[in-house]
C-alpha cells in the first residue's frame, strides 16, 4: 500500500541551525539511510533493494559514478545512494486522480522537496494547450503528439533533445541515433552544466576527456589532491578508497573553502573502527582556498617545482618523461617563473608558507593523483585551472604510470557512459562517419546548441520542441526566471521520466510526461525475459545493471523501447518525407528489432564505438570491462602534436567590487543534484529547511548582518539585471573572507545565464558576484525561486 506522501511545504520558521560535525559517515550514516528506506520503501522492500545496489548480479546505483572495486561488500552502498534508491523505489504513486486535483499553476509554486516526496509516476499525461492540468494519455497517441509536432518544424534544429546522466548507454545511443536520423545535432546534456570544463581541458592537454586513473591507482598513490570536491555528501564510497590509500600510506591535500566533515575524519560503517572507534582522519594538509584561486594554488606548485629543480638539477622534474611525450615545456616554465606572488595570495587567500609545504609533499611523493569534481568546473576560468591542474602533473611524469593521474569525479551514474555513446552537441567526425556506415545514412555535421544555448534558442524562437530523457532541467539550469521563461515558450515540452519534478511544471503550451522504468526495476522483454542495460563509471568501467523490482505501474516503459517506438512514430515515411524535419527517413535503422533485443544495440555499438569490440560477451563477464585509454594504457596522446601538451595560462585574480562577496552554489547532505531528499545538512548543521548562505562572521558583521537575520541575495552582472534570491538565513561560518554560499537550485536564480566558464560554456555557479541585503520576514511561503530586475 502507498505511503502518504507529505502535504505540507517546508515551514519557513523551522529552520534550526547547530554545530558543523568534524567527522562523517558511522552509525548516523546508516541509521539515516535505513530510516528514509523504511519510510519509503518498508522494511522487507528496503532490505531486499539495497542488497542488491552495485552487486556484479545487480543493480547500478541511480546516485553518483563512483566505482566499484573488484570485491564488494554485501552491503555496497553508501548513505546518499541508500536515499537515492528509496526515491526511486519508493511505494508513493502520482496518479491522474493527482493531476486531476492539482493545476500545473500550483505545481510550478511548489518546492522541489515537495514535488520530489509525491512518489512515482504512474501513466503517461498530456496538458493540452487551452489546459492547466495534465490528463492520462495513450502512448500511441502521446508519440503521435511529438511526431506531429517535429513534423511541423521548419527545421529538425527547432528541437532540443536533453539528456540526464542517469540514461543506460543502451537507451543514450538510440536516443542519439533518433536525433541524428530526425536530422539535428541538438543534444544538450547535464554534462554541459557540470563537468564539460574537464572533458575541454583534458581532450587539449592529454587527448582523452576522461580521467585517467583506476580505482587501484587511487589506493596507490603516494599523494592525493582532493579539490573542488565533497566526497563525504557527493560520492561517500570515495572516502572508503581514500582510507584504503591513508592505510597504504598516502598523504592526503584537501582543497576546498569549506572544511568538509569527510575529509576531516571518516567512520566507515562497515568495519568496527568505523562504527565504535574514532575512524580514520583523511586529509593531512587543508587549503582552505578562496573561490577560483586554485589556478594560482597549482601554478604556485609548478613553480616551486621548477625552482627547485634549477636549485638541484636531476632531482625534481622528470626529464625523460617531458622530453619523451610533452610538447610546449620550455615556454610553460617561463610562464611560471614570471609568476607574481602577490598574486597568488591574494587569488588563493592562503599563507606562502601552506603552499611550500604542499610542494615539499610533492616532491617527497612518487606518485600523484588529482581528483576534482564541479568546484573546479563551474568558474570562468575552469579550463585554464584543469588545464593547470595538467602542466602540475606533467612535471614530474605523473601520469601514465601506476599511482598516478587525473581524476574528474562525476558526480551522476553514467554521466560518462552517455557522452560516450555520442550525446553531444559537437559529435566527434570519426564517431558521425561510423554512425553513418551503420545505418546508411549521413549524419548531420553543423554542431548543435548546449544546454545553455538551448536556453537562449528557445527564449528567441528559434527551438520550439523540447525533448528531455531524464533529469530535471528546469531546477538544473542556471537562471532560473530565464529558463522558465524559454521553456514556457516551446510549443511542446517532453519529459521522460521516474518522478514528479519542476520540469513538469513548467512547460510549454503543450506538454507530456513519459513514465519509465528505474533503475531499481526489472526489464522485461517481449517474452517475458529479464533484460540488462549497460553503464559507464567515473573511471571508464562499463558493466551490467539488472532491476530487481517489478516495475512502478503496468504503464511504464523502458527508454529504449521508449526511443524505439517514438521512432518508428516519426519515420513512417509517408508522412515524414512531407513534413519539415529534412531528416534521413530512409536509414536503415532497424528499430524494431532494437526495441525488443538489446543485444542488437550492443553489437551495433560494438561496430560504431571505439573500445566496445565484442560487447555483448565483456559485459556478461562479472564486473564488465574497462575502455581503453591511451594516455593511461600506453603513454600515448592523441593530441595535435601528439604528445601531452604544457599550456600557458595568465592568472586571473578575481576580484569584486567593495560590499560585495563571491558566491559557490552546492549541495546539502539530504540532496542529489536536483533531487532534494529531505531539509537537513547534519555535516554543516542545518536542519528543517535549504534557504540559507554561510558566510564568514566578520563579512556579516561588516555589512551589519547578525547570525540568524534573514537576507535576500542579489547578484550583478554585467547585463545591467540584478538576480534577486529572497529571504536567506545568514549563517555564520568557517569560510574565507569575501566567500559565501548557499545551496541549489534555490540559489541558481542568481546565475546569469551569460556568466560562462571560456571554451566550455559550463554556467559559473562557484563564482557569482552577490551582495547580501537585510530584508524583513516573509510572509508565510513567500519566499519565491528569483526574479532580475532593471538596476
Amino acid at each position: 500500500m502507498a505511503r502518504k506522501a507529505p502535504g505540507e511545504e517546508p515551514r519557513d520558521d523551522a529552520l534550526e541551525v547547530g554545530a558543523p560535525k568534524r567527522w562523517a559517515a558511522g552509525l548516523p550514516a546508516v541509521t539515516h539511510a535505513l530510516r528514509m528506506g523504511y519510510d519509503q520503501m518498508g522494511v522487507r522492500r528496503t532490505a531486499l533493494t539495497l542488497l542488491k545496489v552495485n552487486q556484479k548480479e545487480g543493480f547500478d546505483c541511480p546516485g553518483c559514478a563512483w566505482p566499484e572495486g573488484e570485491h564488494r561488500s554485501r552491503a555496497e552502498f553508501c548513505e546518499n545512494g541508500a536515499k537515492a534508491v528509496a526515491e526511486e523505489a519508493t511505494v508513493r504513486r502520482v496518479t491522474p486522480a493527482f493531476f486531476a486535483a492539482h493545476p500545473v499553476g500550483e505545481l510550478a509554486g511548489r518546492s522541489d522537496y515537495w514535488l520530489g516526496q509525491q512518489g512515482r509516476l504512474t501513466e503517461p499525461m498530456y496538458k493540452a494547450a487551452d489546459s492547466e492540468h495534465y490528463e492520462p494519455v495513450t502512448w500511441e497517441r502521446a508519440f503521435s503528439i511529438v511526431s506531429r509536432e517535429l513534423r511541423a518544424l521548419q527545421s529538425p534544429d527547432e528541437a532540443a533533445f536533453y539528456t540526464s546522466g542517469r540514461t543506460s548507454n543502451e537507451a543514450a545511443y538510440l536516443y542519439q541515433l533518433l536525433v541524428r536520423q530526425f536530422g539535428t545535432n541538438n543534444l544538450p546534456d547535464c554534462s554541459n552544466m557540470c563537468h564539460e570544463s574537464s572533458g575541454s581541458a583534458l581532450t587539449e592537454t592529454i587527448g582523452v576527456g576522461k580521467g585517467s586513473v583506476r580505482l587501484d591507482d587511487l589506493h596507490s598513490a603516494d599523494l592525493i589532491f582532493v579539490v573542488g570536491q565533497n566526497p563525504g555528501t557527493n560520492h561517500p564510497r570515495m572516502l572508503s578508497a581514500l582510507e584504503k590509500a591513508k592505510r597504504r600510506g598516502a598523504r592526503i591535500v584537501a582543497v576546498n573553502p569549506l572544511p568538509e566533515a569527510g575529509l576531516l575524519r571518516f567512520k566507515n560503517p562497515q568495519n568496527a573502527r568505523g562504527v565504535a572507534g574514532t575512524g580514520t582522519t583523511l586529509a593531512d594538509l587543508f587549503l582552505q582556498i578562496r573561490l577560483g584561486g586554485d589556478l594560482a594554488l597549482f601554478q604556485a606548485l609548478s613553480r616551486l617545482l621548477i625552482e627547485a629543480e634549477d636549485t638541484a638539477p636531476g632531482t625534481v622534474l622528470d626529464h625523460d618523461f617531458i622530453a619523451e611525450h610533452t610538447d610546449g615545456f620550455q615556454d610553460y616554465a617561463e610562464h611560471v617563473r614570471k609568476l607574481d606572488w602577490g598574486d597568488v595570495l591574494e587569488a588563493t587567500g592562503l599563507t606562502r608558507d601552506v603552499i611550500e609545504t604542499t610542494a615539499r609533499d610533492v616532491m617527497a611523493a612518487r606518485s600523484v593523483v588529482v581528483c576534482w569534481a564541479m568546484g573546479l568546473t563551474q568558474h570562468k576560468h575552469s579550463v585554464p585551472t584543469i588545464r593547470e591542474v595538467v602542466n602540475f602533473l606533467l612535471l614530474r611524469g605523473n601520469l601514465g604510470r601506476p599511482g598516478a593521474g587525473v581524476c574528474p569525479v562525476r558526480g551522476h551514474s553514467n554521466v560518462q557512459g552517455d557522452r560516450t555513446m555520442g550525446i553531444h552537441e559537437k559529435p566527434d567526425p570519426e564517431f558521425l562517419a561510423a554512425l553513418g556506415r551503420e545505418f546508411g545514412f549521413d549524419p548531420p555535421r553543423r554542431h548543435g546548441c548546449d544546454a545553455v544555448e538551448a536556453i537562449r534558442a528557445m527564449a528567441a524562437g528559434e527551438v520550439k520542441v523540447f525533448f528531455a530523457m531524464g533529469g530535471n532541467f528546469v531546477s538544473a539550469a542556471p537562471d532560473t526566471s530565464a529558463t522558465e521563461r524559454a521553456l514556457r515558450s516551446c510549443r511542446l515540452t517532453v519529459q521522460v521520466s521516474t518522478k514528479l519534478n519542476r520540469s513538469h511544471a513548467v512547460c510549454g503550451r503543450e506538454a507530456l510526461i513519459l513514465p519509465t522504468l528505474g533503475r531499481t526495476e526489472r526489464d522485461r522483454g517481449p517474452g517475458g525475459e529479464d533484460r540488462f542495460v549497460t553503464v559507464e563509471d567515473s573511471m571508464g568501467m562499463v558493466h551490467a545493471s539488472r532491476g530487481a523490482l517489478p516495475p512502478a505501474s503496468p504503464h511504464l516503459l523502458p527508454e529504449p523501447v521508449i526511443v524505439c517506438r517514438l521512432a518508428h512514430s516519426l519515420f513512417e515515411s509517408s508522412l515524414f518525407e512531407t513534413g519539415g524535419g529534412g531528416g534521413a527517413a530512409d536509414a536503415d535503422v532497424p528499430w524494431a528489432a532494437f526495441e525488443t533485443d538489446y543485444d542488437a544495440v550492443r553489437d551495433s555499438i560494438a561496430r560504431v564505438v571505439p573500445g566496445f569490440a565484442g560487447f555483448n560477451a565483456r559485459v556478461r563477464q562479472p564486473g564488465g570491462f574497462a575502455l581503453p585509454h591511451a594516455p593511461r594504457d600506453e603513454r600515448r596522446f592523441p593530441t595535435r602534436t601528439g604528445k601531452a601538451n604544457f599550456t600557458v595560462n595568465d592568472l586571473e585574480v578575481m576580484r569584486v567590487p567593495p560590499g560585495r562577496m563571491l558566491l559557490q552554489t552546492l549541495r546539502s547532505h539530504d540532496q542529489y543534484n536536483t533531487t532534494i531528499y529531505g531539509l537537513d545538512d547534519r555535516y554543516r548543521g542545518i536542519h528543517r529547511g535549504r534557504r540559507v548562505v554561510f558566510a564568514h562572521p566578520d563579512d556579516l558583521a561588516e555589512r551589519g548582518i547578525t547570525d540568524g537575520d534573514l537576507v535576500d541575495l542579489v547578484s550583478e552582472w554585467t547585463d545591467g539585471l540584478e538576480r534577486r534570491a529572497a529571504s536567506f538565513r545568514a549563517v555564520a561560518y568557517d569560510t574565507p573572507r569575501g566567500c559565501c554560499a548557499a545551496y541549489f537550485p534555490e540559489a541558481n536564480a542568481l546565475v546569469p545565464l551569460d556568466s560562462v566558464a571560456d571554451t566550455s560554456n559550463t554556467p559559473t555557479s562557484k563564482s557569482i558576484v552577490v551582495r547580501l541585503e537585510r530584508c524583513d520576514p516573509p510572509s508565510r511561503g513567500s519566499a519565491g525561486r528569483g526574479e532580475a530586475q532593471p538596476r
